[in-house]
C-alpha cells in the first residue's frame, strides 16, 4: 500500500484487460444471456412443479376461480344486511344447487336419447357407406372400412394430448372424488379466512417490496373476478344462442347441446370449435344436409357476436389480452396440462398481465394507488377485503 491506495492485483488487471478486448455488444448479450437463462429456469421449475403436483393444482385452481365468482355475491348479500356467514353458507348452497342440476339434468337427457343416437349414427353410417360405394370414387366396403379405422386412430391420436390431461387427474374415482373434495375445501376455506391468507403471503416478501406485491395481487384480483364473471355471461348467451336454435331446428338432446356450449365456451377457440361440431353432427344425423348446414350457420352467428361485439363489449380493457396470446396460452396449456392447462390459459395469462404491468409502471408509489382499468382491483381479494388485505395484523397499520 503506498499512500493509503493498494495496487491493483494482476487478476483485476487481467480481467480488465479480458473486458477492453470484448465488444460491448457481446458483453451485454453475455448479461442478458445469463440472466434470461435463469429467469427461463425459474420458469422451467414452476411448470415442472405444477405438472407434477397437478392433482393439488388444479382443485386449487378451480376453488380460486369460483372464489372470484362467490365472494362478489357474497359481498352483495352483506351489503344488504346478510351475516356474514349465511351469505357465505347461501353462495356455496347456490353454486352446489345450480351444478348438481345441471348434472341431473344431463343425466337424464342423455339416458333418454342415447339409445335413438346410437340408432341414428348407425343408420347415418350405412346411408354414407352407400353413398361412397356408388360414387365416383369406386371405392370398396374393404377401403371404407380401412379408412374409417385410420381416421379414427388419427383422432385418437391428435386428441391423446388433451385427454390425457383430464385422464390423468381422475383416473379413478377416487382421485376425482378426492380432487372433488379439494376444490370444495380450498373455496370454503378462502371464502372463510382468504384475506388472512393474503396478508399472510405479502408479509412473506420484504417490507419494502410488500406495497408491489400487495397493489399487484389486488389489480389482479379485480382481473380475475371480472374475467370470471364475463365468460360465464357470454358462455350463457352462447348456449343459450344455440340451444334456442337446436329446439327450433327440433334436434334431439337440445339441454346436452346446450349445456356441452356453455362449458366449451371457457376454452377460448377450441372448446367453441367442438361444442359446435357436436352440434352440427347431431343435426347431420338426426336430421339432413340442410338442417345441418343451418345448425352450422346458427353456431358460426353466434360465436361471430360472441367475438366481435360480446367480447369486446362487455370484457372491456381490464382483461383484454391479445388474440395472438390467447392462441399460444390455449395451445401451450393443452400441451402441457391436456384440459385443466386450456382451461385455466386464459385466466392465467390474463391476471399475469394485469399484476407484472402494475408492478412495471411502479403504480403503487402514486398517491392515488390504482389507475384505469387496474382499478378494478380495489375489490377485494378475498373476504376480507382490499382494505384489510393490505393492512399488517397489527393495530390495521398499513405494511
Amino acid at each position: 500500500m503506498i499512500f493509503g491506495r493498494s495496487k491493483p492485483s494482476p487478476s483485476r488487471d487481467s480481467r480488465a484487460s479480458v473486458e477492453e478486448h470484448v465488444p460491448l455488444g457481446v458483453r451485454v448479450a453475455g448479461a442478458w444471456s445469463w440472466r434470461l437463462l435463469a429467469i427461463a429456469g425459474v420458469v422451467a421449475l414452476v411448470i415442472f412443479l405444477i405438472i407434477e403436483l397437478r392433482v393439488v393444482v388444479v382443485p386449487l385452481m378451480i376453488a380460486t376461480l369460483l372464489s372470484a365468482l362467490l365472494v362478489p355475491f357474497s359481498q352483495f348479500l352483506q351489503s344488504h344486511g346478510w351475516p356474514r356467514w349465511l351469505a357465505i353458507l347461501t353462495a356455496l348452497v347456490a353454486l352446489v344447487t345450480v351444478v348438481g342440476g345441471l348434472v341431473v339434468l344431463i343425466v337424464l337427457e342423455v339416458r333418454d336419447g342415447l339409445p335413438e343416437l346410437q340408432a341414428q349414427s348407425l343408420e347415418a353410417w350405412e346411408e354414407f357407406k352407400d353413398f361412397l360405394l356408388d360414387s365416383p370414387l369406386h371405392l370398396t366396403e374393404a377401403q371404407i372400412t380401412e379408412y374409417a379405422a385410420q381416421g379414427w386412430e388419427n383422432f385418437q391420436r391428435d386428441s391423446e394430448s388433451l385427454v390425457s390431461g383430464a385422464m390423468s387427474l381422475g383416473s379413478s374415482a377416487g382421485h376425482f372424488a378426492a380432487g372433488l373434495l379439494l376444490a370444495l375445501f380450498a373455496t370454503i376455506i378462502l371464502l372463510i379466512d382468504g384475506g388472512s391468507i393474503w396478508r399472510w403471503i405479502v408479509r412473506l416478501f420484504p417490507v419494502s417490496a410488500r406495497p408491489a406485491i400487495d397493489g399487484s395481487g389486488r389489480a389482479g384480483w379485480g382481473t380475475l373476478t371480472q374475467f370470471v364473471k364475463v365468460q360465464i355471461f357470454v358462455a350463457a348467451i352462447d348456449a343459450v344462442g344455440i340451444g334456442v336454435g337446436a329446439a327450433i331446428l327440433q334436434l334431439p338432446l337440445v339441454v346436452p347441446i346446450a349445456v356441452a356450449v356453455f362449458l366449451g365456451a371457457f376454452v377460448p377457440f377450441v372448446g367453441a370449435i367442438v361444442t359446435g361440431a357436436l352440434a352440427v353432427f347431431i343435426a347431420l344425423i338426426f336430421k339432413d344436409l340442410v338442417v345441418a348446414l343451418i345448425m352450422l350457420g346458427i353456431v358460426l352467428l353466434v360465436q361471430q357476436v360472441e367475438s366481435h361485439v360480446l367480447q369486446p363489449l362487455i370484457m372491456g380493457s381490464a382483461v383484454k389480452v391479445h388474440p395472438l396470446a390467447v392462441v399460444l396460452a390455449v395451445a401451450g396449456g393443452g400441451f402441457l396440462a391436456g384440459i385443466p392447462g386450456a382451461l385455466f390459459a386464459v385466466p392465467v395469462v390474463a391476471t399475469l398481465n394485469v399484476m407484472i404491468g402494475y408492478i412495471a409502471r411502479g403504480r403503487w408509489r402514486e398517491p392515488g394507488g390504482l389507475v384505469g382499468a387496474e382499478a378494478t382491483g380495489r375489490e377485494s381479494i378475498t373476504e376480507g377485503g382490499a382494505d384489510a388485505a393490505s393492512r399488517s395484523p397489527r393495530k390495521g397499520r398499513r405494511v
